[in-house]
């Protein structure tokens, strides 16, 4: 029964790929489901073993993504990423917009830097393996501690003055800047205007320029 069933699990497993997670271990962790739902299952339930055997060999995958995934998040981040994810998506159901982290935080009656937190918990884990570039034939593990020292001391001091902001100004600088989102849609977001985004963005850079001593360039 396990081994017709292998193909099951090899097709639950690929649904899961991109994650960061090699497929060994999905693989493996289905499997167990496998076992699982093949111990657990009654020739007298009214279904398929196959569309019994679903459910239990994807819980079991997540299951490991959720607690012993590369990166453990804690219960009390996943329980609160999945409070702001339901607020979002009724907040956006009502508004016709995405709320902004000041809107969670008083609607869900917390801090927002844990709701910053539970929203960045949401962020997929990238690869070591993952291809980088056009051709492809290079890996992200290849580029990895290849900067200069200069460039590590100024990731560093940046680093350092990304903690020491706000975290909805810290939000601010991370989207523009790493994720090349725009000014109106972190305004969209926000819930304010494209100037005051405008804004709040220079002030925040000439704060950070003025900490990091190059406020004259």
């Amino acid at each position: 029964m396990i081994c017709e069933n292998l193909a099951l699990v090899k097709y639950i497993v690929k649904r899961f790929m991109g994650r960061g997670v090699d497929y060994e271990d999905l693989f493996q962790y289905g499997c167990m489901g496998l076992l699982k739902a093949v111990d657990r299952f009654d020739a007298d339930y009214s279904v398929r073993f196959s569309t019994y055997a679903v459910p239990v060999i994807m819980g079991e995958i997540r299951r490991y993504l959720r607690d012993d995934g590369p990166i453990h998040i804690s219960r009390t981040i996943q329980e609160r990423a999945r409070r702001v994810e339901a607020f979002e998506q009724m907040f956006e159901i009502q508004h016709g917009r995405r709320p902004s982290v000041e809107e969670v935080a008083e609607g869900l009656d917390m801090d927002s830097g844990d709701v910053v937190l539970a929203m960045n918990s949401r962020v997929q884990v990238r690869s070591l393996n993952e291809p980088v570039g056009h051709g492809g034939e290079t890996r992200l593990m290849d580029v990895l501690g290849t900067e200069s020292m200069s460039n590590v001391d100024k990731r560093l001091t940046l680093s350092k003055l990304l903690r020491d902001l706000a975290p909805e100004e810290r939000m601010l600088i991370l989207r523009r800047y790493f994720k090349a989102h725009t000014q109106t849609q972190i305004a969209r977001d926000m819930g304010i205007s494209q100037v005051q985004v405008s804004r709040m963005e220079n002030r925040i850079l000439k704060r950070m320029r003025k900490l990091a001593g190059t406020d004259g360039l």
